[in-house]
Formats: C-alpha cells, structure tokens, sequence
C-alpha cells in the first residue's frame, strides 16, 4: 500500500489553530488539543494512493482542480491531488462553501 507525501499550507494550519483557540477560550483545553489531534491525522489519512477523491461540487473551486471532503459534517477540507502528494490548501467550515 502506497503513501502520498501531504503538505500542509500555513493557512491551513493557522485555520486549525484558530478554531482550537476558540474551543480553549471557552474553557474547554483538553477538546481543544483533541481536535487539532484528530484534524492532523484525518490529514494524514488521505495520503493513502488507493483512494482518488472528488471534485468539488462549488464551480469556482471545480475549475481550478480543487478536490473537497467533508470532516465532521461542519468543515470542509479543499486540496490538490496527485499521484505522487496532496497539498492540502484550505480547511474552513462547511456553512462559508457556497454554490
């Protein structure tokens, strides 16, 4: 079983740390690492090669080759694919997706 190579923008991370921020501030530290936990290996999880992901269903995105999938029902995680690595452009949440 093959792995791709994901990388992940500095958008993305400071997307993920600003939702777990907003988790801490409402008092709440150990959900909060939990998150930012689970969001990085569910990243980790699509580099696996046998899986080929869809293409986004917003027109703008679908043009530019934008790949989407849904995490939790409340986020929407956007990248790039190809055989050899994913780059992982934006994660934000599902209700800012419009088309």
């Amino acid at each position: 079983m093959g792995f791709r190579k994901v990388i992940i923008r500095e958008s993305v991370a400071d997307s993920i740390a600003d939702i777990a921020w907003f988790i801490e501030s409402k008092g709440l530290l150990q959900t909060a690492h939990k998150f930012s936990d689970e969001v990085y290996d569910f990243l980790d999880k699509l580099s696996e090669s046998r899986k080929i992901y869809r293409t986004c269903r917003e027109p703008e995105r679908a043009l530019l080759g934008f790949k989407c999938i849904v995490y939790k029902k409340k986020y929407t995680i956007v990248f790039l694919e190809s055989n050899e690595e994913i780059i992982v452009c934006e994660f934000i949440p599902s209700k800012l997706v419009y088309w």
